[in-house]
């Protein structure tokens, strides 16, 4: 089995020779056995925990690059005319949020779903791959950081 002990960061399309498709949750890992899109088991270590993103990839031991890709997943596109204000609730909670142009995607939960609504936005549900805003700590994640 091989091993990747290194990510690789902006891969152009050609770079990569197989593909591995995993959601936000799998996307935090430091030791993990995976198996490629295209069927290959391959196990990653890296030296510290860390958030991997769509669009890079695991450096095997033998060369080949295996590209990252986001899995669509349960989320909730949130619209209000006051976004900045529900993005701030929404950091408020440490809640991973994607910021689009005109909305909010965050991970589907009916606690959220119902507080957003009280304070008037429009929440629908969607499937998409969910690639949230990095923290701001150095972990990629909005909990990696001390109170």
């Amino acid at each position: 089995m091989h091993i990747a002990q290194t990510i690789r960061h902006h891969l152009h399309d050609d770079t990569a020779q197989d593909t591995v498709t995993l959601d936000y949750e799998a996307r935090f890992i430091r030791r993990k056995k995976l198996t490629s899109d295209g069927g290959e088991a391959f196990l990653v270590e890296l030296a510290e925990t860390r958030s991997v993103n769509d669009g890079e990839g695991f450096q095997l031991d033998d060369g080949r690059v295996i590209a990252i890709r986001a899995a669509s997943e349960s989320l909730l596109a949130v619209h209000h005319e006051n976004l900045p204000r529900i993005a701030w609730h929404i950091g408020n909670r440490h809640t991973p949020c994607q910021i689009c142009g005109d909305h909010l995607l965050i991970r589907d939960d009916s606690v959220l779903q119902a507080m957003l609504e009280r304070l008037g936005a429009t929440v629908s549900p969607l499937t998409a791959p969910f690639r949230p805003e990095g923290g701001a700590f150095g972990h990629g994640r909005t909990h990696g950081h001390q109170h």
